[in-house]
């Protein structure tokens, strides 16, 4: 899940919402769009190999 930060860059966040603090996990934050949306590529891969 991407979202676009005041700052003009755009924060890659988990799916899932983490019970122990109620909030998404922040799993990196990038210039462009398009890196953010590589990157949760990347991150799928490697869940499931």
């Amino acid at each position: 899940m991407i979202r676009k930060l005041r700052s003009g860059e755009y924060r890659l966040y988990s799916r899932k919402v983490n019970p122990k603090t109620g909030k998404r996990r922040n799993l990196g934050t990038f210039k462009s769009r398009a890196a953010a949306e590589k990157h949760e590529r990347d991150v799928q891969y490697f869940k499931h190999h």
